[in-house]
């Protein structure tokens, strides 16, 4: 293997590469380490860091590899080779790196009580900071020109950072009771509490999460049409009352079940109702649905002839008093129809006298209280 008197590395077009272990390991003092912006160069010899080289150029030497010596038997001074390994680090912040749940996360919605599938998708930034502590508990031996690239080390935390954004979303929803109408509004909140939840996770190992954004949180769309269904009967709820809206409610029901070919026993049948509660239910709604209801009955007005209910005091076509209007037996104290000419209990003569002078008595009366005359000879 040739002996390199210039070691670098310019990273790659894409930058998605976080450690490098350089293919020269035959090296020389005085050869030149060149360490670009954004990088540090870490000196390993026999499994052991002999020192750290931040950007600039530098002239391997005893002074800044003290611990060389050690290692190393210099028998033909400075041009005596020996091996060792360079390896890249970069500290720069890699910012496109996308996460999504491919699984749905499925909770109740807080608000509206109905089964969410939830998937959420957004994008992250990590910039490695403690080096040395990932370098030494992650990274181990690696092959020449071998790299560590930020995707594999996404695909390392992968498993447990989609769990950690599972659990603490299904957290923030619930705990917070955010509906999934009004779950948009909160994304920039939900995406910092999130960020400092699994930012130590990857603290644990040497990174910095310079960001953490969820760009859209959905749902599948019959998820949506349910409680858009809830909303409609909510509104028309509050139109038009508790009892017009149970009312309607109810032969919305009854309309169902008469179409479906099952009838309404069909209908309890499929939707689990108990035997005992449903049977009389059944039979209670099919008379409803197959017969009309008689109930309602009707009366002629005496004055128009209109058809009125028979409940009513007044008509409603021309405003006559309905009433029944009675008079009392003087003999047995019984309430008898006006028109009444006896009474329909005793069969006293109910027909008021009039006497000669053309003043109408009253049954009691023996006198007429205008002239002085005789009931008895006026009837």
């Amino acid at each position: 293997m040739p002996i390199f008197d210039r070691v670098k590395f310019d990273g790659l077009r894409s930058r998605d590469w976080l450690i490098y272990k350089h293919p020269n390991e035959k090296l020389v003092l005085g050869t030149t380490l060149i360490v670009n912006e954004g990088q540090v160069a870490i000196f390993v010899k026999g499994g052991q860091i002999c020192d750290v080289f931040n950007s600039g150029t530098h002239v391997l030497s005893t002074n800044n590899l003290p611990l060389l010596h050690h290692v190393v038997n210099f028998a033909y001074g400075g041009d005596t080779p020996f091996s060792a390994e360079i390896y890249f680090i970069n500290l720069t912040v890699k910012l496109d790196l996308y996460w999504g749940t491919s699984d749905p996360i499925q909770l109740i919605d807080p608000k509206y009580f109905v089964k969410l599938r939830i998937r959420a998708f957004g994008q992250l930034a990590l910039r490695l900071d403690d080096y040395l502590l990932f370098f030494t508990e992650v990274i181990g031996s690696m092959n020449k020109d071998d790299i560590v690239s930020f995707e594999k080390v996404q695909d390392y935390f992968k498993g447990s950072l989609i769990t950690s954004i599972k659990t603490e979303l299904a957290n923030k929803i619930i705990n917070e009771k955010i509906s999934a109408l009004e779950i948009t509004t909160e994304l920039h909140n939900i995406s910092n509490s999130l960020k400092e939840k699994i930012s130590e996770e990857f603290n644990a190992y040497g990174f910095i999460m310079a960001h953490f954004h969820i760009q859209s949180i959905n749902f599948p769309e019959e998820d949506f049409n349910k409680i858009n269904e809830i909303l409609q009967d909510k509104a028309k709820f509050e139109i038009m009352g508790d009892n017009r809206y149970v009312t309607q409610r109810s032969f919305d029901i009854y309309e169902s079940a008469a179409s479906n070919d099952n009838g309404v026993a069909g209908l309890f049948a499929t939707s689990g109702v108990g035997l005992g509660v449903g049977q009389g239910m059944v039979t209670m709604m099919n008379q409803q649905v197959q017969q009309p209801s008689n109930n309602v009955t009707h009366k002629i007005c005496p004055s128009c002839h209109g058809n009125i209910l028979s409940t009513s005091k007044f008509c409603n076509l021309c405003g006559e008093n309905l009433t029944l209007k009675v008079i009392t037996c003087h003999s047995c104290q019984s309430e008898n129809e006006e028109s009444s000419k006896f009474c329909s209990s005793c069969g006293t003569s109910l027909h008021k006298p009039v006497c000669s002078c053309g003043q109408e008595l009253d049954v009691t009366s023996k006198f007429c209280n205008n002239c002085g005359t005789p009931v008895e000879s006026i009837q």
